[in-house]
């Protein structure tokens, strides 16, 4: 490999790196602010002690994670004029538009209710406040719609004309509504409200399993089980779909998420073939070896029994992208989801049997410790999600139109590996403190014993403790 060669695969290796420890971070942000803004709903509207616990602790682990998304989140867009220059440049008219408009509509929006929702706490009545929480939701749905609408469009580029080294953007409406985004915002905003669902089971089970707070968490880890059945099946029905458009418009990139490389078998019959598992041959133009099931593919990707599937072996190798990662990365993240959707099905069960109630709730000591473990379960669907699109899109940076080799900056040796050394070491800085700051939230607990605030809530009095035999400390307005 040549000086020059190697300096771009670090480039694209640096901006792989930051793109896979950035997307950690929001889709937490985006699911844990929609679940705030439940759980305080639910305070609002009952004057459950309870619930305003829940939303005062997870409060904490969403600032905690925000921080997080906001300091990689910065670090990536400066990375984008570092790392891929030349994109920067020739996208700028449309790719850079809607960064800015999601920085405009979305961050901006964002940032303005943000301080109210962490500082209003005492200082906004409690209605200002739950509108505080519900344009944070909102803002954090709008950030991640920009940003996949920004992303789709370089899967299924629509509505721009490449002309003089610059897409210029000839019908908006189409850029915008490209094909993939249909889909594939929806997807990504299920998988965000997925993880933070899992990420609250998670953290609730650890403290029923430990026996701490059992009454306040067990509220959150039952609905959001509930919310669960709903939200992983659904999340499988928008990857199914996506999987389809994907086959219409990027028929390369499915072929290698399958490792389907013959259109045809040898006798001329469609090749329905689906690799189970499987590894490529030494010349990349089919598997070495491989586990198949007959007609599989052809009811995955086109919903019939013998329907055409184009292979790899049908484009032009230097338009193939590589095969193994996409191919694993498709296949974990699929297994992860089907394990999170049993998982919902089986924490049902458990609902309808009564086994949730507070006083048998612990007792579910193999459900409790598979609901930690499926806390992590998100993640890595969502990181071999984000591999699959972006490695399977490869050799383009925009499908179709400009190569990867194209929009990368050609910078000396030297120079990429400065940068890749120290994107690595911020990047682990951020992941390391994000940790050590959940880890202590949870030593620390939820605050069981500070007044009820109610801010500017009028004729509410002074709140006194009351304290019931064998009951967490709770306020109550005088009588």
């Amino acid at each position: 490999m040549s000086t020059s060669a190697l300096s771009v695969f670090l480039s694209r290796l640096d901006f792989a790196w930051i793109t896979t420890m950035h997307i950690l971070y929001p889709p937490l942000t985006i699911g844990l602010a929609v679940l705030l803004f439940f759980a305080e709903w639910r305070w609002v509207a009952t004057n459950d002690e309870h619930w305003y616990r829940v939303v005062r602790f997870f409060g904490r682990l969403f600032i905690v994670n925000f921080a997080a998304g906001v300091a990689t989140g910065i670090t990536m867009e400066m990375a984008f004029g570092i790392l891929y220059g030349p994109f920067s440049q020739a996208s700028g008219p449309f790719f850079g538009q809607v960064l800015g408009y999601e920085t405009i509509t979305a961050f901006m929006y964002e940032a303005g209710f943000i301080g109210l929702m962490v500082f209003g706490w005492g200082k906004i009545s409690r209605g200002m406040h739950l509108f505080a929480t519900a344009n944070v939701a909102i803002s954090s749905c709008l950030s991640a719609m920009w940003i996949l609408d920004a992303n789709s469009w370089m899967q299924t580029p629509t509505g721009v004309e490449f002309k003089n080294g610059i897409f210029q953007v000839t019908d908006w409406f189409a850029a915008l509504l490209n094909p993939d985004v249909w889909l594939g915002f929806p997807h990504m905003l299920f998988a965000a409200i997925e993880l933070a669902l899992c990420f609250v089971i998670a953290v609730a089970a650890w403290f029923v399993l430990t026996r701490k707070h059992v009454d306040l968490f067990q509220r959150p880890l039952k609905w959001a089980v509930l919310a669960l059945v709903i939200i992983a099946p659904l999340q499988v029905y928008l990857g199914d779909g996506l999987g389809l458009v994907v086959a219409d418009d990027q028929p390369a990139a499915l072929a290698a998420m399958e490792g389907h490389y013959n259109t045809y078998n040898p006798d001329g019959s469609v090749d329905t073939s689906w690799q189970v598992v499987g590894w490529p041959n030494a010349a990349g133009d089919g598997m070495a070896w491989s586990i198949s099931i007959p007609h599989v593919l052809s009811l995955l990707e086109t919903h019939t029994w013998n329907g055409k599937v184009e292979g790899l072996n049908s484009f032009p190798k230097a338009d193939q992208p590589p095969v193994v990662i996409p191919f694993y990365a498709f296949r974990i993240m699929a297994a992860a989801g089907g394990a999170i959707m049993l998982f919902a099905f089986w924490g049902a069960f458990l609902i309808l049997r009564g086994r949730f109630a507070v006083n048998r709730i612990f007792q579910n000591r193999l459900f409790l410790w598979a609901a930690i473990l499926v806390g992590f379960l998100p993640y890595i669907s969502i990181w071999c999600g984000w591999w699959v699109r972006e490695i399977g899109r490869q050799p383009w940076v925009v499908y179709g139109m400009m190569r990867t080799e194209q929009g990368v900056s050609h910078m000396d040796l030297t120079s990429a590996v400065l940068w890749l050394l120290g994107y690595i070491y911020f990047e682990l800085i951020v992941w390391g403190s994000t940790w050590f700051f959940f880890a202590k939230v949870m030593r620390m607990g939820p605050d069981m014993t500070s007044p009820v605030t109610h801010g500017g809530d009028q004729h509410l009095g002074e709140l006194e403790p009351r304290h019931g035999r064998n009951e967490a400390p709770s306020y109550v307005r005088p009588i």
